[in-house]
C-alpha cells in the first residue's frame, strides 16, 4: 500500500518526515497534551525522531497509517492523526489523535478526522474504526460521539501511564453508520 496524503480546504495531512521531529516534540512534550493520551509526555528530542520512525516502520509493515496535520495556509504543523491496530483483512483500525494546544477549539481535529474517517471507509474499505480515550478526556469523547461514534463500554486496566493502569472507553463507529450519516448531511 502507498501512503496516501490527504488535504481538506484549511489542512494537508502528510507523511511525517523527519524534518517534523521538532514540531512534533513541541506537540508531545506538553503535558496538557499527553494527560489523556496513554504515554509520559517527550523530554528529549531523541524520543520525537524514534516515534516518528516507529510511524514509518508502523505503515511499512501494514499495521497503521499516520499523518502530519498542516494547516495549508501557514504551512505549520500542529499534531497527527492515525490509525493504530490497522487490520486490512477484518477491515478494521483504531484511530487516534493529538494537535497542539494553540490550535484547539478551531475545528481542526474534527476536519482531519472526518478526512480520515471518510478515505478508510472509502478507499480502504474498513468496516470498523475503534477509538479509546480517558474517560475523563471530555473533549474527545464529545469530538467522537459528535461524529457518530457509539461509546460500547469500559476496558479496565487498559491503558498504562504515570506508573499506573487506567480505565478507558471504547468508541465505535462502522461503515453503514457513517454512511447513513454523510447521506443525511447531503440531504440536509
Amino acid at each position: 500500500m502507498d501512503f496516501q496524503a490527504l488535504a481538506t480546504d484549511r489542512l494537508e495531512l502528510v507523511h511525517i518526515e523527519k524534518h517534523h521531529a521538532a514540531s512534533f516534540f513541541d506537540i508531545m512534550s506538553r503535558r496538557e497534551v499527553t494527560k489523556y493520551y496513554g504515554m509520559s509526555n517527550l523530554t528529549e528530542m531523541n524520543e520525537a525522531e524514534k516515534i516518528i520512525e516507529s510511524f514509518r516502520q508502523t505503515f511499512e509493515s501494514g499495521r497503521g497509517i499516520r499523518w502530519g496535520v498542516v494547516v495549508r495556509e501557514t504551512g505549520a504543523f500542529i499534531g497527527t492523526v492515525g490509525l493504530n491496530n490497522l487490520n486490512l483483512k477484518s477491515r478494521k483500525a483504531e484511530i487516534g489523535f493529538e494537535l497542539h494546544p494553540s490550535y484547539w477549539n478551531k475545528g481542526y481535529v474534527s476536519e482531519a478526522v472526518k478526512e480520515v474517517l471518510a478515505y478508510c471507509f472509502g478507499q480502504l474499505g474498513l468496516f470498523r474504526l475503534g477509538a479509546v480515550t480517558f474517560p475523563e478526556n471530555g473533549a474527545s469523547i464529545a469530538l467522537l460521539q459528535k461524529l457518530g461514534f457509539e461509546k460500547e463500554g469500559m476496558l479496565r486496566g487498559y491503558l498504562y501511564q504515570d506508573d499506573r493502569s487506567h480505565d478507558a472507553l471504547i468508541f465505535s463507529l462502522l461503515a453503514n453508520e457513517w454512511a447513513m450519516s454523510a447521506t443525511k448531511k447531503i440531504k440536509n
